[in-house]
């Protein structure tokens, strides 16, 4: 599955850490899921969302 997370989070001047705190995460979770090593489960995706003020399927995209 791609994402936008890195492409989102760059945007708002974020490390992965920041990002990782902001969400309850760790930032290697944050990293996984940027390589898209790690589909976060729904929950996760939800609050990322909501983090960047948008919609799941704004970010995430199914190959």
């Amino acid at each position: 599955m791609r994402n936008e997370v890195r492409q989102r989070r760059m945007a708002m001047g974020l490390s992965q850490q920041e990002l990782g705190r902001a969400l309850g995460v760790s930032r290697q979770t944050v990293n996984a899921i940027e390589q898209s090593r790690y589909d976060p489960s729904l929950p996760l995706a939800i609050r990322m969302a909501r983090y960047f003020g948008t919609t799941v399927e704004e970010i995430f995209h199914a190959d």
